[in-house]
């Protein structure tokens, strides 16, 4: 047992948080009041930061471990470079402060700055009225074994009524924008798997979707198609003629026992197949997830779907690290598996970086999560010109981004004070319906 003394409540929930990187909660007493307990410094002698300094190094002493995004326990650690570069007039100077200030390894240091270098090069508009649209399915064939997200087994009828009531959202919401001047520059349709739906649904929603948004200065239109085996030749002939630029097919793995592990009824095959019915479709950009540190996997086993992947071509592949949260069936059955694999896992996000750097993408964005494998990170990488908007806008929280459907968080923008308001949907589908209402009046008010 680990023991610590935090007595400084206003910092207290990040010192928690990094303290629960290092070992699992059940091994730390936060609060001890043993003489030989290490004690946190009061903000009263140091800011947060050397608080969190204090506490990482005394960490890393009693556990042998350093972690490479170091004092960092956010969500986007760009958003910090991007202000350390204001703060420091150069990238490079912001790139040693982050090292310096937050205790960054070398190479998560120049990932932030790979990064940043990539964004400089995307257009994003700046017209104040320019909003992110997000829509949400919370329907999928299958829930995979590490799923925590808002997501129920399709069924026909419960998907009708869904859309029924998501229908009524999305014009309303229409309406709200051409009232305020506002207009979409990205569209983009999550889930959930939005391909689970049927033809016909599909076809409904996404006509419904380029009808209410889609303006001469939307610059991207996105759809999540997820998973291969829901993926036909008609839907992407709609999403085609719909005008959408952009979709994501998310094989995870190229492997087919991890496929068959986490839950999924596909195979590698169809994983080809669908990306080729894609490509044929005349879409012009394809995105690819994959996960590192699915169970069961080795190193060799992800770089074997890394390169399978390389050699399909997609303009896009994000690289995520198994994040293993509350609510999946993964934590049930090992709640300490991010700690265990961690190591595994470093391996294979370097190879991810130094197989797709080889390829020519370079990273665009990326985010990190609670109970990440490893304490890593997801990034997105790009070849040239080919940087989703929408992916880059959410991250960076420097605009308005307006999401629709059963769990979807609205973030209203607000430049002056660059502050973030957030106005939520319901998560649960059959609520939502029920309460259609209250989240378009929830909307309004905010708006």
């Amino acid at each position: 047992m680990l023991e610590i003394s935090i007595s400084d409540e206003s910092n207290r929930y990040e010192l928690t948080e990094l303290a629960k990187m290092f070992v699992p909660v059940e091994e730390l007493d936060l609060f001890a009041q043993s003489p030989e307990a290490f004690c946190v410094p009061d903000a009263a002698s140091a800011d947060r930061n050397a608080q969190k300094r204090a506490l990482y190094r005394f960490l890393s002493e009693k556990t042998g471990r350093e972690l490479d995004w170091g004092i960092l326990t956010g969500v986007r650690p760009l958003k910090l470079f991007y202000a350390a570069v204001r703060r420091t007039g150069s990238p490079d100077a912001a790139e040693k402060l982050m090292a310096s200030e937050y205790l960054l390894s070398r190479c998560k240091a120049e990932l932030l700055r790979n990064t940043w270098d990539t964004q400089q090069t995307l257009k994003v508009s700046a017209d104040s009225r320019a909003t992110g649209l997000y829509i949400g399915i919370p329907f999928c064939p299958t829930r995979c074994l590490y799923c925590s997200f808002t997501s129920n087994k399709y069924s026909a009828d419960k998907a009708d009524a869904y859309l029924k009531a998501l229908r009524k959202e999305i014009d309303a919401v229409a309406g709200m924008m051409e009232d305020r001047g506002l207009f979409a520059e990205s569209v983009y349709i999550g889930g959930g798997t939005p391909t689970s739906l049927s033809e016909a649904q599909f076809e409904e929603l996404v006509c419904t979707v380029s009808d209410a948004f889609r303006r001469p200065e939307t610059a991207e239109f996105t759809a999540e198609c997820g998973r291969p085996d829901t993926i036909t030749a008609v839907k992407l002939k709609t999403l085609k003629n719909a005008g959408a630029g952009r979709i994501s097919i998310n094989p995870q793995s190229m492997q087919q026992k991890t496929l068959d592990r986490i839950g999924r009824q596909h195979t590698p095959e169809e994983i080809i197949e669908a990306f080729g019915l894609a490509r044929r479709s005349g879409i012009e950009q394809i995105n690819m997830d994959l996960i590192a540190g699915l169970p069961g996997e080795d190193r060799e086993d992800f770089r074997d779907t890394l390169d399978k992947i390389c050699a399909l071509g997609p303009e896009n592949v994000t690289v995520h690290t198994l994040a293993v949260k509350k609510g999946s069936r993964l934590i049930e059955q090992d709640k300490d598996y991010s700690y265990r694999q961690g190591d595994a896992v470093k391996e294979m996000v370097e190879d991810a970086a130094a197989i797709l750097g080889g390829r020519g993408y370079a990273p665009y964005y990326l985010y990190r999560q609670k109970h990440m494998t490893g304490n890593l990170e997801n990034v997105g990488y790009c070849l040239p010109g080919t940087a989703s908007v929408y992916n880059v806008r959410i991250m960076q929280e420097d605009q308005t981004i307006l999401a629709l459907g059963a769990g979807g968080v609205s973030k209203l923008y607000y430049p002056a004070e660059d502050r973030i308001e957030r106005v939520a949907n319901v998560s649960n589908y059959e609520i939502y319906i029920d309460r259609i209402d209250e989240m378009i009046r929830r909307k309004e008010a905010a708006l």
